[in-house]
């Protein structure tokens, strides 16, 4: 059925929920899962002084391959085949990022946290699991965070 699991992650407890549904999954199914986690362009105005833009960059990868590694071990403890991407927004949205590492690992199903949000909050916040579910040209399993 699904052989292909792409999982983002993004160090909340909500990511952890998915990902342990992905692990779950992946034992009964015998998938691959390929854990993804999206560095957010982050922007500063020019005449910013205070901000260290390289260093700031380099903390947040060093996070996302914190919380890949983290995913890796989990996964391998769990005896599945998987593997790990860190991948850079680059001025793209989060949303179209996991959509694109989903055609390019040739995923066929994606399981992804949600905080589950509504109202004003989710207006003001915005939701990368529903932009993804309705944009993506695969299956989604939205795992709510709030169990």
């Amino acid at each position: 059925m699904y052989q292909r699991i792409l999982v983002p992650i993004d160090g909340s407890a909500t990511s952890e929920y998915a990902l342990n549904e992905a692990i779950k999954f992946a034992q009964q199914q015998k998938a691959h899962i390929e854990a993804l986690h999206v560095i957010e362009d982050v922007l500063f105005s020019e005449n910013d002084d205070y901000i260290n833009y390289a260093e700031l960059v380099r903390s947040l990868r060093a996070n996302g391959e914190k919380i890949l590694a983290q995913a890796q071990n989990k996964m391998n403890q769990s005896g599945i085949e998987c593997e790990t991407k860190l991948l850079v927004a680059q001025g793209e949205r989060i949303v179209d990022v996991i959509i694109n590492e989903a055609k390019s690992y040739a995923a066929d199903l994606i399981i992804i946290g949600t905080h589950g949000r509504s109202g004003f909050s989710r207006i003001l916040l915005g939701s990368v699991a529903e932009g993804v579910a309705r944009t993506s040209h695969i299956p989604i399993l939205l795992i709510r965070g709030d169990k």
